[in-house]
């Protein structure tokens, strides 16, 4: 297995939104993380923080079938602008940078907003699958994920 490396990015910006790198996670075994990318979402006016995301580099099974390559969230006042999707496409670069074309986005199945995100993006719809008991989601409550592909 080769050693994985972070690269360094300036702020991605669509003019209204910014995507900034707030921290580059190690991976680390023991808490089964993968590398990751967590992100800013701000506006450039003012510079307000609206909400976080983040993106695992990593294609293992938990992954692509429960966990997702991408999560995100928007601040409650700043939900309705589709910055969620916005800041997904801002990213595609650090992703495709690190080999991932195809990327998986996982959200609960009554998760409306999310689910819309992914349409916006023009995810497919793959399937909605049961949580295996041994994992944190589950015993946080979890019971189901919707898996979204986006092809970059």
């Amino acid at each position: 297995m080769t050693e994985f490396s972070f690269n360094d990015y300036k702020p991605f910006s669509d003019g209204e939104l910014q995507v900034v790198v707030r921290e580059k996670r190690p991976a680390d075994p023991e808490k089964e993380y993968e590398p990751a990318y967590d992100f800013d979402m701000r506006l450039v006016e003012g510079n307000r923080l609206v909400g976080r995301m983040d993106l695992r580099i990593s294609n293992t099974s938990y992954i692509t079938m429960y966990a997702g390559h991408i999560g995100y969230g928007v601040f409650p006042d700043y939900r309705g602008h589709h910055y969620a999707a916005r800041a997904c496409n801002l990213i595609k670069p650090v992703a495709l940078d690190h080999g991932l074309k195809i990327l998986w986005i996982t959200c609960n199945p009554d998760n409306v907003p999310s689910r819309r995100t992914c349409e916006i993006l023009g995810c497919e719809f793959v399937e909605i699958v049961d949580l295996p008991e041994d994992t944190s989601m589950y015993r946080m409550g979890e019971r189901q994920k919707c898996r979204y592909r986006w092809d970059l």
